[in-house]
């Protein structure tokens, strides 16, 4: 067995693991106890007491992180040339067409998101296969096939982010940065949790929410109090 580093000594003993932690003062140790040289990215995990097996319990949706995530988020439009500029001009990263499904084709896919107008999926269904197992589909529940490509493209640049529980029935989400204030990673938690709580299935029998942690990208995890979120009591 490893030996525990000083600074993982240091953080084993800031941590209490009996305990279930308020937000604001989970935040507040999240960034005491980060020692990476890097802005570390900030995780929350729920765990849901879905069956995402059954199709009327599987959560996705999309939330728009009052603070961003603090990522840089590469854009791709893909669309026909009357929607070219408008992309451009909400600051998308990468515009077009057919050149750009023929390098996904050839292996690229070096994006975040995928953005495109309707009349185009057709030509995305042809590396669906392709985008599919990297999170890259675009998808109308999730905003990303839409005719307003300008809103689309501003919305994912400031923070807007989409969701899916995994087979194991945990949503995982970067939701900020080590480099934020407590208060900006609360905030952004915040909102995170009331997007979830609002896709509750009503098939649903028994507990809905029954864990929730905040993490960095190479911290332990950190407990939080699951009822003050679900009551409406959290501060």
């Amino acid at each position: 067995m490893s030996k525990l580093t000083k600074n993982q000594k240091a953080i084993a003993g800031k941590i209490d693991r009996s305990k279930v932690y308020p937000l604001l003062e989970a935040c507040e140790l999240l960034k005491e106890i980060s020692y990476t040289k890097f802005d570390s990215s900030v995780e929350l995990h729920t765990n849901l007491g879905v069956d995402p097996r059954k199709a009327n319990q599987m959560i996705r949706g999309v939330v728009s992180l009052p603070h961003g995530t603090g990522k840089v988020t590469r854009v791709l439009v893909l669309c026909t040339p009357d929607k070219e500029n408008e992309a451009k001009e909400a600051g998308a990263d990468y515009v077009g067409l057919d050149d750009y499904i023929e390098k996904i084709k050839a292996g690229w896919t070096d994006v975040d998101v995928i953005i495109c107008t309707p009349s185009v999926m057709p030509k995305i269904g042809a590396i669906g296969r392709i985008l599919g197992p990297r999170g890259l589909m675009p998808n109308p529940k999730t905003g990303t096939v839409t005719m307003e490509i300008g809103q689309a493209v501003k919305e994912v640049k400031a923070g807007k982010i989409d969701f899916k529980v995994d087979k194991t029935g945990i949503i995982h989400a970067a939701v900020g940065k080590v480099s934020f204030t407590p208060e900006q990673i609360a905030e952004n938690v915040r909102a995170m949790v009331s997007s979830i709580l609002k896709l509750k299935p009503q098939a649903l029998k028994g507990t809905y929410f029954k864990a929730a942690y905040i993490c960095t990208t190479m911290s332990p995890a950190i407990k939080l109090d699951i009822k003050a979120f679900t009551t409406g009591a959290e501060k």
